[in-house]
């Protein structure tokens, strides 16, 4: 599987465990996910947002930041929103997501990849059924 395919998976995995949690204080269009098909591979795309149920990203976000033992700052991190959803979230696999995501600056800067990379995240994330604040997306 992919790394932004696990990263898809395991926010719609726990937007679905949480339940109506996962959509606190969100709009009313907001429906819980569904957990049947396959996680996305680069080789399949992830279903379009009108093929999956929508998730309120932050609010699953925010409620495993609420029951970390860390002070993860996912809204602005890459490395912390994958050690919030328990990814992989080395240098290695950051790497691999910014290959899969078609980053074409320096990977060897890791500072502006990871900027570049939550950016994108936050983006395919809203453009596969996640709801996603406007400015994690700007």
């Amino acid at each position: 599987m992919s790394v932004f395919g696990d990263i898809v998976s395991a926010i719609f995995r726990h937007s679905a465990a949480a339940g109506p949690a996962a959509t606190a204080g969100s709009s009313s269009q907001s429906k819980p996910a569904s957990t049947s098909g396959s996680a996305p591979s680069p080789a399949q795309p992830a279903p379009s947002a009108g093929q999956r149920a929508s998730v309120d990203v932050a609010a699953v976000m925010n409620n495993l930041a609420a029951h970390s033992k860390e002070k993860l700052d996912w809204q602005k991190s890459i490395v912390d929103l994958m050690k919030l959803l328990n990814l992989d979230s080395s240098l290695t696999a950051r790497k691999h997501l910014a290959q899969e995501l078609h980053y074409s600056g320096d990977m060897n800067d890791s500072a502006s990849m990871n900027v570049w990379l939550h950016k994108q995240v936050m983006i395919k994330l809203a453009e596969n059924g996640g709801q996603v604040p406007r400015e994690l997306r700007e």
